[in-house]
Order: C-alpha cells, then sequence, then structure tokens
C-alpha cells in the first residue's frame, strides 16, 4: 500500500515539474525582480524534520496534513530526502515520498534542487531562514512553490506576522497560501517494527 502512494506522489510530482517547466512562472508572466535567497545555510545544521506550516497548494499534496520533511546524509554529496503526511485527517493513511536534493550554489549553499522521481529536478531555495533554524522558508525562483517550515509543529504568530511580511516584500501572493493541519505538538518516537 506505501508503494503505491510513493508511486502516485512521485508521479504527480515529475508530471507537475514538466509542465511548469512548459508554461510560463508567476516571476516572468509578472515580470517580477529575481527572487531572492538567504545568504548562506549551514546544511548540517538545515537537516533533520520539518513541519509543514502552510505552502502553495499542489496536486502531489492534495489531502495531505501532518505533513513533514526529513533531511539526512545521502550518498556522496547527496541529501536523503523523506516527506510524509497523513491524507485527509492526522490520523489517515500514511503517505510517503523519498528523494534526493543537490547543491547547486556552492557558496550560498542556499540553492537546491530536489527530486523525486528519476531525471527530474526541482528548485528549492531557500529565502528565509531563523537565526537557529527554528523555522525556514522554501521557494522557487519562479514564486509558483513556496513552503512555510518549522521545527515545530506548531510556529509562533509573531514569527509567522514576520515571515508573512518578508514574503510580500519578495513578491509573493499570500492569498494562495494555506495552512497545514498539524498536531498541537510533536508526536511520540515510534520503534521500528522488529522483522
Amino acid at each position: 500500500m506505501r508503494t503505491r502512494s510513493f508511486l502516485r506522489w512521485t508521479g504527480a510530482f515529475a508530471a507537475l515539474g514538466t509542465l511548469a517547466a512548459c508554461s510560463p512562472s508567476t516571476t516572468k508572466a509578472e515580470s517580477l525582480p529575481p527572487l531572492e535567497t538567504v545568504a548562506s545555510v549551514d546544511l548540517e545544521q538545515y537537516l533533520g524534520t520539518w513541519y509543514e506550516i502552510g505552502s502553495y497548494p499542489q496536486r502531489f499534496q492534495k489531502g495531505c496534513t501532518g505533513t513533514t520533511a526529513n533531511y539526512a546524509p545521502g550518498k556522496g554529496e547527496m541529501i536523503a530526502v523523506t516527506n510524509r503526511c497523513f491524507l485527509d485527517s492526522l490520523d489517515g493513511k500514511e503517505k510517503v515520498a523519498e528523494g534526493r536534493a543537490r547543491v547547486v550554489d556552492e557558496t550560498s549553499k542556499a540553492k537546491l534542487e530536489v527530486s523525486f522521481f528519476g531525471p527530474f529536478w526541482g528548485d528549492y531555495w531557500i529565502i528565509d531562514l531563523a537565526a537557529d533554524y527554528s523555522w525556514a522558508v522554501v521557494g522557487h525562483p519562479g514564486r509558483d512553490y513556496l513552503w512555510i517550515l518549522s521545527r515545530t509543529p506548531q510556529l509562533d504568530a509573531e514569527a509567522l506576522d514576520g515571515i508573512k511580511a518578508r514574503l510580500e516584500a519578495q513578491h509573493y501572493d499570500l492569498s494562495r497560501l494555506e495552512w497545514t493541519l498539524q498536531p498541537a505538538q510533536a508526536p511520540a518516537p515510534v520503534e521500528a517494527e522488529r522483522g
């Protein structure tokens, strides 16, 4: 059952990336200035689990709640990516997608690419980041993708207000944001099943 969910998610991600490449981005369509990333990222500090607080809705995330992304050292210079969510409710069926990420800007390490399917890669730009890495904002140079992430399932209002103000300054349309249902607190770790 998990394999089917994985294939549906990765296949949709690849198809969406192909369609996006064939249509003008928001940045180009509205003649917006280039999107700016943060000056630098410590990737070791960035690794770990992030909770999705809000995002621009995408087809491959339809029905997702409790969405998380985990980043861990991968093969060679790659970063292993595991996205999880629960369909329709926090008690729903788990949906998992496994992929990989690579750095494309070695100077700042704020520009990466992510792949969940074959040769298809999508831009993953870190455009806002807390000094203590407690939250992050991930965008796309075309401004058609956006994710607000936090180390905890909930993000305090003051931090979120600041993020939204800076997103508006970067010409993001906040009316497109949808907020992700998350538990009140992080669930307790579950021990791996013994085979």
